[in-house]
């Protein structure tokens, strides 16, 4: 048996209120755009606060963890389920069917109805794959949603029958409890009858897309893709600066910068990714400006020069990786110095993490492994020994006073001169 039907959940969506659809059809396009990377030939489409994915044709050979991978990194989806599809029908059948999707699932094997009414099947062991639960009981719970009211039996007559059907199926095997049990088996009946029971949990969030679009500051560090991604999560499109070094930064540096664009763009989508050569612009802070200061200065241009690339790319913000009192650069005056070189909105999702509450993340969303590779990046590079840890807005800007007849062609030609590469 082969359940080639997948019910798709959504959170916040559900609490929408007339503009819920377009909430809805921004899920079901991202979940296609999801699929487009998996074999197989699959419908999407939402009924009734439900989105549903079919596996069409009569080839079984489709993967069902991958497809449910594929899902899992669709912002939105707040639960992936594998269901037994069937045309309504009697409460018996459904209950035949709730037994095959148990047996399928657990790999519990039902005795005959034979076996039941003269009572040999009785805790008797089931085939090789009941192995997995060993001689223990495995308690569950029968939950109906009648959403088709013209069903001749209510919810709870449904949940009554279909637990007592899979009692007299698995003697020994199952047994009922409401409050705690191993396994909920739902039911959803409407125009067709749907039965699950895994439900393997979504990333949450918005659909990418619903929110406007922003541009992430991308380094080779831990931070900032996922500060990308938990921006992406609130359903805000990407796309990304990086500031290059060479020859001080290799190119091994940019490639592991795009392989982290990629990571990101599973969960965001397509990202532009502009690879900017900052080495000129450093050079001349670094040797006009005092050394405390290098990493204040810079990050001021970074700001400037990726703000350029959100007005081209329509954005509506900037995004970094920063956490207050993480580094010197971080603190909460060195923060208001780089603001201030920002025309538009700075969004700092990590600003109150702890460094391990950010590695955690970056391990979950498959980031960390590539951000610890030993590729430094331009910010790592030309660090100052003793950074100024509570820098004045009016030093940093009489400071860099001293680059005012080089510095604003050095940033026209890093615009102009920059790379674009599309991540998928």
């Amino acid at each position: 048996m082969v359940f080639r039907t997948f019910l798709l959940k959504y959170g916040e969506i559900g609490i929408k209120g007339k503009n819920r659809g377009q909430f809805e059809d921004a899920l079901v396009l991202q979940v296609r755009h999801a699929l487009e990377k998996v074999e197989g030939d699959f419908e999407v489409s939402k009924e009734q606060g439900r989105i549903y994915v079919n596996v069409l044709g009569e080839d079984d050979s489709f993967d069902a963890d991958e497809v449910t991978a594929a899902l899992q990194k669709v912002f939105g989806l707040v639960g992936i389920c594998q269901v037994l599809k069937a045309p309504v029908a009697d409460p018996e059948q459904i209950a035949e069917d709730a037994i095959r999707y148990i047996a399928k699932t657990y790999g519990l094997t039902p005795v005959s109805s034979e076996e039941s009414a003269d009572g040999d099947g009785a805790a008797q062991p089931g085939a090789a794959g009941d192995a997995s639960f060993g001689q223990n009981v495995l308690t569950f719970k029968v939950h109906t949603r009648r959403a088709n009211k013209h069903y001749p039996m209510n919810s709870m007559e449904v949940d009554a029958l279909v637990g007592e059907q899979l009692l007299e199926a698995y003697p020994g095997k199952m047994k009922v409890d409401v409050h705690q049990p191993d396994i909920m088996v739902y039911i959803e009946i409407r125009e067709e009858v749907f039965i699950y029971s895994k439900i393997v949990p979504g990333p949450g969030g918005m659909p990418v897309g619903t929110n406007g679009r922003a541009q992430l500051l991308l380094s080779g560090g831990i931070d900032s893709p996922v500060a990308g991604w938990m921006i992406a999560k609130r359903g805000v499109a990407l796309d990304a600066t990086y500031f290059h070094a060479p020859p001080y930064t290799s190119e091994r540096a940019k490639q592991k910068v795009v392989d982290l664009a990629k990571l990101v763009a599973q969960y965001a989508g397509p990202i532009r990714l502009h690879v900017v050569n900052f080495t000129d612009i450093q050079l001349a802070i670094y040797d006009r400006c005092p050394h405390d200061e290098l990493t204040i200065i810079m990050r001021r241009y970074m700001m400037k020069i990726a703000e350029r690339f959100a007005a081209k790319d329509g954005s509506m913000g900037l995004i970094t990786g920063e956490s207050i009192g993480q580094v010197a650069s971080q603190t909460i005056q060195s923060l208001v110095c780089t603001d201030d070189a920002a025309g538009m909105p700075v969004f700092r999702p990590l600003i109150g993490f702890d460094k391990q509450d950010i590695i955690d993340l970056s391990l979950k969303i498959g980031t960390y492994d590539t951000s610890i590779q030993p590729f430094e990046d331009c910010c790592t590079i030309f660090v100052a020994k003793h950074p100024v840890t509570k820098p004045r807005l009016d030093i940093i800007k009489r400071s860099e006073e001293k680059l005012k007849d080089i510095i604003d062609a050095l940033v026209e030609k890093a615009v102009e001169e920059a790379e674009t590469i599309r991540i998928s």
